[in-house]
């Protein structure tokens, strides 16, 4: 097939070149824009091979149609986009676009699907690959599958080791399925459906009265962005490779810190039935990150402190 590449980052280059690999004609790819001589490796892939390629600031000028509309493309190839594109773009290949989404659509749309599943303690996720349509992440699912969230998985390590290598391929298997003419194209339940609001710091300060388990998915579903965080004085204290300890807390009030070890900071959480002990192995505060117990100690924390709005 003719295809037209929208994508970023090692997904879209992966993608990029499992397309070439399965012998698929590429004739544009469009990625973000060079940033202080930082090339994305989508762009760079893109030009080492000798491939046209533009790298608008949006996708809302009439250029970008036009270009896309110029190329004759068979099918566009949403690889890991995250600026909205608009329906008429989308529409101008012959078959329209399909895009991945890191969710079992119709649940958790939204650009931090990856968080919210490991925040609301999921343990089961997946990808799905979708037609296109302009609605966010509503349009027909082309194929979708499913795959296991371990317990202390956070969402950056989930998506690396897990999600990543089968989303790839699935990406290649879907454009060969629509090349074959056998795609499917399956109306999402919209009764289902769930949205959720870009994961941010207004959405990632702990809470330490909550139970121990809701602290942990938290954290790990803020790792690694924006990064979980407690306050220290006026200054942010983010937390990363959270463990729930097989320990009590004893009757220290949640948000206190039980141990400054050199594998990691430990805090007591929640109470009562949801009252336990979690472990971080890493920290940022205001001189970066690094092993949490080294953090905690530039900024004065030792054993007893209690820290954060509780």
């Amino acid at each position: 097939m003719r295809l037209v590449v929208f994508g970023q980052a090692p997904f879209g280059q992966r993608v990029l070149a499992g397309l070439q690999a399965a012998g698929h004609e590429i004739a544009l790819v469009f990625s973000p824009p060079d940033v202080s001589g930082r090339v994305d490796p989508l762009t760079g892939a893109a030009r080492e091979a000798g491939l046209r390629v533009e790298t608008p600031a949006n996708y809302k000028g009439p250029d970008v149609l036009e270009a896309v509309t110029a190329a004759r493309a068979d099918l566009g190839v949403l690889a890991f986009v995250t600026r909205i594109i608009p329906e008429a773009v989308i529409n101008a290949p012959g078959q329209g676009s399909i895009c991945y989404h890191p969710s079992l659509l119709p649940r958790y749309r939204g650009g931090s699907a990856l968080a919210w599943q490991l925040i609301r303690g999921e343990s089961l996720g997946g990808f799905s690959i979708f037609w296109t349509d302009a609605g966010v992440d509503s349009g027909p699912i082309l194929l979708q599958r499913e795959v296991p969230i371990g317990p202390n998985e956070s969402a950056g390590s989930w998506y690396f080791s897990q999600l990543f290598e089968p989303s790839v391929a699935a990406m290649v298997e879907a454009v060969q399925w629509v090349a074959e003419g056998r795609a499917p194209r399956i109306p999402q339940d919209e009764s289902q459906a769930t949205h959720d609001p870009l994961c941010r710091d207004e959405h990632a300060e702990i809470q330490w009265t909550l139970p121990v388990g809701r602290v942990h998915d938290l954290v790990r579903g803020c790792d690694p962005q924006p990064g979980a965080f407690t306050r220290v004085g006026n200054e942010k204290l983010r937390f990363y490779g959270s463990r729930v300890l097989d320990r009590s807390a004893g009757d220290a009030e949640p948000g206190t810190v039980l141990e400054v070890a050199p594998e990691g900071l430990v805090i007591a959480c929640g109470s009562g039935d949801g009252a336990g002990a979690l472990a971080f192995a890493k920290a940022r505060g205001p001189g970066g990150k690094g092993p949490a117990a080294e953090v905690a100690g530039a900024l004065e924390i030792v054993a007893g402190t209690r820290l954060g709005a509780v």
